[in-house]
């Protein structure tokens, strides 16, 4: 009865009083965008000509005299023998400009790296003969306003100075011109600078050498400003020296004092030669860039053994960078010398520190040797400097067989042929580094060491408990791992250890994917591997200690060599370890001091471990503590995962991509059914909630305009995500079809808002109608705001407690730095997520509007398809069944790839995942009822609406 009292207290609803407005969007926004590309090409094209034209006027007036231009000849405009690499160079210096980047520090300690890099990117022919036009960008950079800070409490403080292009220590200028292969002279104009600034005018000038060779390897020019001295724009000259890559270089030098000028049978070690190596010296060395340690004799108190000569001082490393290779055996190469502050993104192309090497590979001794050269006059100005001064010798071989004492890929002397009184002599350096690079390549052998008492005091080790488990295979890339590793203060630092070789097999550089070769020595091995789980390995070890880490014993950088045995019936790896000591005093600096009174205890944790380190280990010295070499010992963890448990990752990242794909598609269809059900019966469109449709409409509608740039824009933190999980660019291609769906349910959404607004205009219940929508507003606003606040006073519990029990910050980006998984994890909560999943939250209730209309105005009708409400509710709740789920078969670094069930987009955890479920579908069930019932059966009888309304039959005025 009370049903029926309450359907008839709401009118019915006439279709002649509705009006039901229907949007065509389609053409409005054809014409729109076929507009803005007009407009948009128009401005481009009006651009294009202005600055083309802008361009040649400016070159009439700076370069003409210079490389007189000329029009392009369109019949032959690609047909051209002038290669881009002839006139291009990425090896570059420059002076000046100190204006332009603001470069106020007059007291640096050490100087700093200045690179530039000249790029064409278009060579063109002209009518005239010989003269060329070109498009090309280039590119400077002054490290040195990396090193305008200050640190304080293990933090980075910048000095903020006047707003300048030089935002980030990096110029680009866009430039076309013409090039004469006469003069072998370039000039162009164009403008350029940094970010969103406003762009610089400049004019180049490139002078190239007539011929190409190792005395005609420099390229001199200038960069000048083109406004006025007076403008702010304005500033001085940049001088400018690049290495000439042309392709018709011609040796001088190499392969012509072999005979007498190379070091040979200095050495008992066999060598590999490259030629009968498959991969060739080209490959091996053409364009290797390595840094290597320098080794120094113990006579450098009595003479000098400077490289560089003069007052310069020690240096401890140098970098190798090889330019070109020609013939299987001749090369050209940079030897650069660079000062602490070199970080080793490019290499350091200085004329103070630069040696231009030319050389040959021996095939008798199975070494290169070769010549180096210096840049000289270049003090004044560097438009005068040349290439002379040939008198350092330098001699680089490969050794065949590695050890704990010699971890060398590459090693190398390299002496001056001056006499000892000379200017600029130096005595013999030694000099040798690990190459990854050429460890892949070629097949070096390596010699274990007697290690009998570390078996037996290894075996004193084993714990019984690792019995029965499953832990890494020593083959597989599980046993390499990042570590962070903490003193006995707790400070700590970021390094990483790898596997060099597994007995006698080279396993250093392996990824997951590789296969070992199938020869006869590796069978051998597998066979032996079966029947044994005690395993000879060699590792490497190396971690940076940065800012906030500080030992008396390991330098800055420390590098440890280690070899021992692995065990995989119980995890354990037992090892000693040797490492170079640190030596003060650089005139005692003697060859082979190494400290191999280390031991190394590592841990591995089985393969499905739930905890959140799989590694644990320490690092002890054996001596006593009164010994000069003692340390305290050393404590260290990975958080890197096993390849088992990242292809678990990856399996449930592509099931919870399916899984968002088809909610996202399940809205879309439920909200279609919905506006189908409301086209059969646009009777019920005014009893829908217009605040319910406004709450789902926002949660499709924020994602959208946080996230809109993923539509075209690339993601830097996604990216770095999908570098983790190896999915390529898989996950932004989900993401944009995501989001595409997301726009689909939300224009059929605002579809729905739009019909039940208009039904709402002029119907016979407007007024009551209105009353009840503002009832509702009233009541969920103030609800919401309170979460809201409720929200934000517990994140901010959550941060200060956070602040207060947080580690160690770790080095600035500009030293080492191995960003664990455990750090990805580890980061503050943002309130802009928490109030995502507070978002998340309201969308889980959101029938709650609908409940309370339908008890503000009573209303009974059945608005709402039960496809519509039920299945959205099921789409919002089946995450949080699917995360209890996941919480009880995954493990702890599967939340770096939540993609369905995401935590931030919604609250989760044991008790949300139980109480948000309970609470929908108990919303649900109300709706059912209300629309069956009434919409106040919830209440007491008492607070019901008891009044009935009785019908009565129409007199007409025949009757009367």
């Amino acid at each position: 009865m009370e049903s029926n009292s309450s359907s008839s207290s709401s009118a019915p609803l006439h279709k002649s009083r509705v009006r039901v407005h229907t949007i065509l969007p389609t053409r409005s926004l054809l014409l729109f965008f076929f507009l803005f590309f007009c407009i948009n090409f128009t401005n481009t094209a009006s651009h294009s000509i202005t600055q083309s034209s802008d361009s040649e006027t400016l070159y009439s007036k700076h370069c003409n005299d210079v490389v007189p231009k000329s029009d392009a000849d369109p019949t032959r405009w690609f047909v051209t023998n002038l290669s881009i690499l002839d006139i291009g160079f990425r090896n570059g210096y420059f002076t000046g400009g100190d204006q332009l980047f603001k470069q106020n520090l007059k007291t640096s300690e050490v100087d700093d790296l200045k690179t530039l890099s000249f790029v064409p990117s278009d060579v063109g022919k002209t009518l005239t003969e010989g003269v060329f036009k070109v498009r090309a960008t280039l590119h400077l950079r002054d490290y040195s306003i990396f090193h305008n800070s200050t640190r304080r409490n293990l933090r980075l403080v910048y000095f903020r100075g006047p707003r300048s292009h030089f935002r980030k220590g990096l110029l680009n200028f866009r430039l076309d011109g013409y090039y004469s292969e006469s003069s072998k002279k370039l000039c162009m104009v164009g403008n350029g600078g940094s970010g969103n600034l406003r762009p610089l005018s400049v004019v180049l000038n490139l002078n190239y050498p007539q011929s190409s060779s190792i005395y005609d390897s420099l390229i001199t020019g200038t960069l000048e400003s083109l406004s006025d001295k007076h403008d702010g724009d304005y500033f001085e000259p940049l001088l400018m020296l690049g290495l000439y890559q042309s392709s018709s270089y011609e040796y001088k030098l190499a392969g012509k004092d072999s005979e007498n000028g190379c070091l040979r049978g200095d050495d008992r070690e066999e060598n590999l030669g490259v030629g009968k190596s498959k991969h060739g010296l080209c490959m091996l060395l053409g364009n290797l860039h390595e840094s290597f340690e320098l080794e120094y004799g113990s006579d450098c108190g009595s003479v000098n053994c400077n490289p560089l000569g003069g007052n310069a001082g020690y240096v401890s490393s140098f970098v190798y960078y090889g330019t070109r290779c020609a013939d299987g055996r001749k090369m050209q190469m940079l030897l650069g010398f660079p000062n602490s502050s070199y970080y080793g993104i490019k290499f350091p192309f200085d004329p103070h520190t630069t040696f231009i090497t030319e050389g040959a590979w021996d095939e008798k001794e199975n070494r290169l040797c070769a010549v180096a050269c210096r840049i000289l006059n270049f003090t004044e100005s560097l438009t005068n400097a040349f290439v002379g001064d040939c008198s350092t010798k330098f001699s680089l071989r490969l050794p065949t067989r590695l050890s704990l004492w010699n971890r060398s890929t590459v090693v190398g002397e390299m002496w001056s042929i001056k006499e000892v009184n000379d200017s600029g002599y130096f005595t013999k350096i030694g000099f040798h580094t690990l190459s990854g690079w050429l460890m892949k390549l070629l097949d070096f052998q390596y010699e274990y060491s007697e290690n009998d008492d570390m078996r037996k005091t290894c075996a004193e080790k084993k714990a019984g408990r690792g019995k029965g488990k499953i832990y890494p295979d020593e083959f597989s890339v599980d046993m390499k791992f990042g570590m962070t590793v903490r003193n006995s203060k707790g400070q700590q630092a970021s390094g990483y250890s790898s596997p060099l070789f597994v007995d006698d097999e080279r396993v250093y550089g392996r990824r997951f994917w590789d296969k070992s070769p199938q020869t006869e020595s590796s069978m051998q091995l597998n066979q032996s591997h079966t029947h044994s789980s005690l395993m000879n390995v060699s590792y490497k070890l190396f971690f940076i200690s940065g800012f906030g880490f500080r030992h008396d014993v390991f330098p800055s950088k420390a590098e440890l060599s280690a070899e021992g045995i692995y065990d995989r019936d119980y995890g354990n790896l037992c090892m000693i370890g040797c490492r170079h000591v640190p030596v003060k005093n650089q005139t005692l600096i003697k060859q082979d001091m190494l400290d191999c009174a280390i031991k190394i205890i590592v841990q591995f944790s089985p393969l499905d471990t739930k905890d959140g380190q799989n590694v644990k280990g320490t690092i002890e010295s054996t001596r006593g503590k009164l010994d000069p070499l003692y340390f305290e010992p050393i404590e260290f963890s990975s958080n890197s995962i096993y390849t088992s448990q990242a292809a678990a990752s990856i399996s449930r990242i592509d099931f919870e991509i399916s899984m968002v794909l088809i909610s996202n598609t399940l809205a879309c269809v439920f909200v279609g059914l919905q506006l189908l059900f409301v086209k059969k019966h646009p009777d019920v469109l005014p009893f829908v909630s217009i605040v319910m449709l406004i709450v789902l409409s926002l949660g499709y509608m924020i994602p959208l305009l946080v996230n809109f740039e993923a539509l075209f824009v690339p993601n830097k933190h996604h990216s770095q995500q999908d570098t983790f999980l190896g999915t390529g660019g898989w996950l932004q291609v989900n993401e944009v079809i995501v989001r595409v769906l997301m726009m689909v349910a939300l224009l059929l959404q605002l579809r729905l808002l739009q019909l039940t607004w208009s039904s709402r205009q002029g119907h016979g219940n407007q007024k009551s109608l209105r009353d009840s929508e503002r009832k509702v507003l009233y009541a969920t606003l103030p609800l919401y705001i309170a979460g809201a606040l409720i929200v934000w006073f517990v994140n901010l519990r959550k941060n200060a407690y956070q602040r207060s029990h947080r580690p160690f910050q770790r080095p600035h980006r500009m030293a080492y730095r191995v960003s664990t998984l455990h750090h990805l994890a580890y980061q503050q909560h943002s309130l802009w997520e928490d109030l995502s999943s507070y978002a998340g939250l309201v969308l889980d209730g959101f029938l709650l509007p609908q409940i309370l209309f339908n008890l503000f105005f009573n209303s009974g009708e059945k608005a709402l398809a039960c496809a519509f409400y039920f299945g959205t509710t099921i789409i919002r709740l089946l995450p949080h069944a699917y995360d209890l789920y996941r919480a009880q078969t995954g493990t702890w670094f599967l939340d770096l790839s939540y993609i369905y069930a995401n935590h931030k987009m919604d609250f989760y955890s044991t008790a949300w995942n139980i109480i948000i479920p309970c609470g929908g579908l108990l919303f649900a069930a109300i709706i059912f009822l209300q629309q069956r019932f009434g919409g106040r059966f919830i209440l007491p009888k008492r607070f019901r609406q008891t009044s009935v309304y009785e019908k009565v039959p129409v007199i007409s005025n025949e009757e009367l």
